[in-house]
């Protein structure tokens, strides 16, 4: 009965990972500012959709959209993030050169790295609050004995400890990476 909360719970992991990756404190890469969404063409688009990203240098990040009129939307959207970078328009680009991280903005990463890891705990705990009305749902309906909806409960949480030691195990090697200099 529980088969597929491991893939639900490991859906959250990826996904946090796929967060952590984004925040970098010390090289400038296109998955800080790809997912950032624009205003372009009367709809909400992402910014990997709508031009390329590549690096400068290890700093500097360059986005070329496909159509230059909404190069001035994509700076917008980029300063409109709150992500702490200051993009600059260029006549076909918009050109980002990430900061040196100070020991301040190093603290404010870990705290966005923090936040993504409770927003990954809240989805850990909301899959398991909806397997255990299933299980709760196959009791009532006599599908399964008493005896086994213990069982199953006893399974879950050790499938969401599992989980959650595993997002405290990213978050606390995140920090580690973004407090090094």
């Amino acid at each position: 009965m529980l088969e597929n909360t491991k893939k639900w719970m490991d859906k959250a992991i990826r996904h946090l990972e796929l967060e952590f990756s984004k925040i970098q404190a010390w090289r400038a890469t296109p998955s800080m500012v790809e997912d950032i969404k624009v205003d372009a063409y009367w709809n909400l688009q992402v910014i990997k959709n709508l031009a390329s990203i590549t690096n400068i240098d290890n700093q500097t990040l360059s986005i070329k959209p496909w159509d230059k009129s909404i190069i001035h939307n994509i700076a917008k959207a980029i300063t409109d993030a709150w992500i702490g970078l200051n993009p600059k328009t260029m006549a076909d680009s918009v050109i980002i050169k990430v900061p040196e991280t100070t020991l301040e903005r190093r603290k404010e990463l870990v705290k966005i790295a923090k936040k993504e890891a409770e927003e990954a705990k809240i989805s850990i705990r909301n899959v398991r609050q909806d397997w255990l009305k299933e299980i709760k749902k196959a009791e009532e309906n006599k599908e399964i004995t008493k005896d086994d909806l213990i069982k199953l409960e006893k399974d879950l949480q050790k499938i969401v400890d599992e989980a959650n030691k595993k997002v405290d195990e990213l978050t606390k090697k995140k920090e580690a990476d973004l407090m090094k200099i």
